[in-house]
C-alpha cells in the first residue's frame, strides 16, 4: 500500500526555495569569529568593532562573550578548550541556541586565522550599509508623516542626522577610484500632491495676480515647486510679467499665458481666469505652502534615492558615502529656499547721527599788528 502524500510538502518546499540566499556577511562573520575562537590574541587586531556590528544576534553575542572573558594563555589554548566553554556559558543567556558543535562549526569554516581585520573590515562594512538605510527610511518616513506639528522642521532636522551619519563614516572607510556608485535610480514619479495641493497653488496664483508687488520678494519660490504643471507655468507668466514691470490682472495673465503656448494643451481661456481670479490671504502664506509640500517630496525623493544605494550589495562604502552626499546635495538646494522664505526679514536699524566734530584749531596769525598796539 502506497504512502499516503503530504498535501502541504510540496508548498513547504517552495517556501524553502523561495527564501533569499545567505548574505556574504555571514560568511565573513562566521569565518571571523572562527578565527577569534582559534586564535584569541587576535581580538587585538581588529580594530574598533562591536557586537551591534553584527547582522546576527547570535553572532553578537558569540563576539560580545570574547570581549568580556579575559583572553587565554596562547599555548594553553592549543590543548584545553576552557576558554571556549566560558565564552560558550557567557554568550548563552543572550542566545540560548547557541551549541559547542556551532563553535566548532565556526573554527573549521575559517579560512585564514590571519585575516581576521580583513574580516572585521567585511562586517563594518556590511553594517554601515544597514545603518545608512535606516537612517534613509526614517526621513522618508518622517517626510511623509502628516501628524507633525511642523513636518518641514522635522525632516530637515532628519536629513542633518543622516548627514552627521554620513560624516562618521567618511572616517572610518579610506576613498578610492571610482567612487560614484553605478547603480540604476528607481524612476522618479510624478508629483500628486491631490486636491488640498491644487487648490492652495490656485489660492497663490489668484492672490498674487491681486497683490503682484509681493511677487518681488518670492524670488525663492519655482516653477518646478508645484505639483501641477501648469500652475507653474503660470507662476512664470506672473513673473515674466513683473519683471517687465507690465500692468498685472486675470486678462494681462491670460494674455501671456495664450503666447506661452498654455492655451494649446487643454484648458481654456475661461478656465485660466477662474485659476487667477478668486485671491484669498497673501502670497507669502500660499508660497510657503506650496514651497514646504515640494521640500518633503524632495526629501522623501533623496530618501529613495539612497536607500537604493544601500540595496544594491555592488556599492562599497565610500561609494555608498558619495552618492548619498550627492542625493543630499539635492536637498540643500531646496532648503536653502525654504530658509530664506521662512527666515524674518532683518530689521534696519536707525542710522545714528553722527556727533559734531571738534573745531579744528585754526593757522596761526600772520595780519600786521593793530595800531594800538604798535602805538605802544
Amino acid at each position: 500500500m502506497p504512502r499516503p502524500t503530504d498535501p502541504y510538502q510540496d508548498d513547504d518546499r517552495d517556501d524553502l526555495e523561495d527564501l533569499p540566499p545567505t548574505p556574504a556577511v555571514h560568511y565573513a562573520e562566521q569565518s571571523l569569529l572562527g578565527a577569534l575562537l582559534l586564535e584569541p590574541h587576535r581580538l587585538e587586531d581588529i580594530g574598533s568593532l562591536q557586537a551591534d556590528h553584527f547582522s546576527s544576534h547570535t553572532h553578537g553575542a558569540l563576539f560580545a562573550a570574547m570581549r568580556t572573558v579575559p583572553p587565554p594563555d596562547p599555548d594553553a589554548h592549543r590543548t584545553d578548550p576552557a576558554w571556549l566553554n566560558t565564552v560558550l556559558d557567557t554568550a548563552r543567556p543572550e542566545a540560548p541556541g547557541l551549541t559547542a558543535s556551532y563553535l566548532h562549526t565556526l573554527i573549521q569554516v575559517c579560512p585564514w586565522p590571519k585575516h581576521a581585520p580583513a574580516y572585521a573590515t567585511m562586517i563594518r562594512a556590511d553594517h554601515a550599509r544597514r545603518m545608512l538605510r535606516v537612517h534613509a527610511e526614517r526621513l522618508a518616513q518622517t517626510a511623509a508623516d502628516i501628524t507633525l506639528p511642523d513636518p518641514a522642521a522635522a525632516t530637515l532636522a532628519q536629513a542633518d542626522t543622516l548627514g552627521r551619519f554620513l560624516e562618521d563614516l567618511s572616517g572610518q572607510f579610506a576613498p578610492h577610484p571610482g567612487s560614484l556608485p553605478r547603480t540604476p535610480l528607481p524612476a522618479t514619479p510624478p508629483r500628486e500632491g491631490g486636491e488640498e495641493a491644487g487648490d492652495e497653488e490656485r489660492l497663490l496664483l489668484a492672490t498674487a495676480t491681486a497683490h503682484p508687488t509681493e511677487l518681488k520678494t518670492m524670488r525663492w519660490l519655482q516653477p518646478e515647486d508645484f505639483t501641477l504643471p501648469l500652475h507653474g507655468a503660470l507662476w512664470q507668466c506672473l513673473a515674466a510679467l513683473v519683471h517687465r514691470g507690465a500692468p498685472v490682472d486675470p486678462v494681462t495673465v491670460l494674455w501671456e499665458a495664450q503666447h506661452r503656448g498654455l492655451l494649446a494643451d487643454g484648458p481654456t481661456p475661461g478656465d485660466l481666469m477662474d485659476v487667477v481670479s478668486t485671491p484669498v490671504g497673501s502670497p507669502e502664506y500660499w508660497g510657503e505652502r506650496v514651497l514646504q509640500r515640494a521640500l518633503l517630496a524632495r526629501a522623501h525623493s533623496v530618501a529613495a534615492r539612497i536607500a537604493a544605494y544601500t540595496v544594491d550589495p555592488a556599492n562599497t562604502p565610500h561609494q555608498l558615502i558619495t552618492g548619498s552626499r550627492r542625493a543630499l546635495a539635492d536637498l540643500t538646494a531646496l532648503r536653502t529656499r525654504w530658509n530664506h522664505a521662512t527666515s524674518p526679514a532683518p530689521v534696519a536699524k536707525p542710522r545714528q547721527a553722527r556727533a559734531a566734530a571738534p573745531p579744528r584749531a585754526g593757522p596761526p596769525r600772520t595780519a600786521a599788528p593793530s595800531a594800538s598796539r604798535v602805538s605802544r
